[in-house]
């Protein structure tokens, strides 16, 4: 397994930290290579340029700038998501990251004269994961919509492979959250983790 986790918090101390830490965690016991993009530690510009708007459909040159983490999403097969929900949305800088890193050639193919849809070009991803926090409650989220979770589990989904597998977990009314209601997240997100990778080959097949 290779996995690419796209970690966006500002703050290096958050809730969202100790999520990624215990994907990170549960990544390596699985046995799994694991690279990180830390959206907001790299600095990373969420703003599509005009210039980067005009080359969009470009394939030529419209990776331009984003090499590094084209080529990440190139190379791996699992793709997580660890961030906060904001205005039940992604972080503009997440959805920045989107924006420029997910173009045409690399995420999906522009529609032709046999398909008048877009396709997926990321079907070398089988496993999608999402791991967020929420300052609303499970209730109020659904009713507006949870547009990020949708973003990331429908939108992307479809550009992904077509068995990909999902996994979700969200920390609800985190502005009135306890420790142990932390604690608790932090073992779903391990437990949900576990399921979501599966057994370890070299583990089980080692001598006793």
């Amino acid at each position: 397994m290779r996995a690419l986790i796209v970690y966006c918090h500002p703050r290096p101390d958050s809730f969202n930290a100790a999520v990624r830490d215990v994907v990170l965690d549960r990544l390596k016991e699985g046995g799994a290579e694991a690279r990180l993009i830390d959206v907001y530690a790299r600095g990373f510009d969420p703003v599509l340029s005009t210039q980067e708007w005009t080359d969009y459909e470009n394939e030529s040159i419209n990776q331009t700038g984003r090499e590094d983490d084209i080529a990440h999403l190139q190379w791996c097969d699992t793709l997580i998501f660890v961030y906060p929900t904001w205005w039940y949305g992604l972080p503009a800088a997440l959805k920045g990251w989107l924006d420029r890193v997910l173009v045409p050639g690399v995420a999906f193919k522009m529609p032709n004269d046999e398909s008048p849809n877009i396709r997926p070009g990321l079907s070398h991803i089988t496993r999608l994961g999402v791991f967020t926090t929420c300052g609303a409650s499970w209730w109020l989220t659904q009713m507006v919509g949870a547009p990020g979770r949708k973003t990331l589990m429908r939108g992307l989904r479809f550009v992904c492979a077509r068995s990909c597998r999902r996994t979700f977990a969200a920390h609800y009314l985190m502005d009135s959250s306890t420790a142990e209601s932390r604690a608790a997240h932090l073992d779903r997100v391990a437990a949900k983790m576990d399921r979501f990778i599966g057994p370890n080959p070299k583990r089980q097949s080692a001598p006793a």
